[in-house]
């Protein structure tokens, strides 16, 4: 699998995705604030939902730090309302179903399972500034405790 191209100091990839509302989000709605934007692979499977109920969970830190957490996968609207309610989360998700937004962010890649290879989300997490500059990209990241990686790094930024 190949490494993120993104780096940090560039400017964000720009987006509009629908949240788990049907109302359209964008990279532009964020400005002046710091945004995490994360890309996971599939609602209501065990390491996204431990990633998306930890990041739920620390939702006050990130806020007090003037931050917005945005979950991305390409599973539909109506899947992020049924994975919500279900895990009770606090976060909001976006549906990206045709992968553009995971391309832009060059985490739809060459995936492999069991020697079979495929195309899939590489779970992925951006810390953008306020200003659209990604300042931290975690590629391939391990779902259990990145939550509180990304609060401790947001906060040393904003120190």
């Amino acid at each position: 699998m190949s490494k993120n191209s993104l780096t940090e100091g560039q400017k964000a990839p720009d987006f509009c995705l629908p949240d788990q509302n049907g109302n359209e989000i964008c990279l532009k709605d964020f400005a002046g604030k710091w945004l995490i934007l994360y890309f996971y692979p599939k609602d209501n499977t065990p390491g996204c939902t431990r990633e998306a109920q930890e990041f739920s969970a620390v939702m006050n830190d990130f806020s007090a730090e003037n931050a917005v957490v945005i979950g991305v996968s390409k599973d539909s609207v109506k899947s992020h309302i049924n994975f919500i309610e279900k895990k009770d989360l606090t976060i909001t998700l976006l549906s990206d179903e045709d992968t553009t937004v995971h391309q832009k962010y060059n985490v739809w890649r060459t995936k492999k399972n069991y020697g079979r290879e495929y195309m899939g989300t590489v779970r992925s997490t951006f810390l953008i500034d306020p200003d659209g500059v990604l300042v931290k990209v975690w590629d391939n990241v391990k779902s259990g405790g990145h939550a509180e990686k990304v609060i401790e790094v947001l906060k040393e930024r904003i120190e």
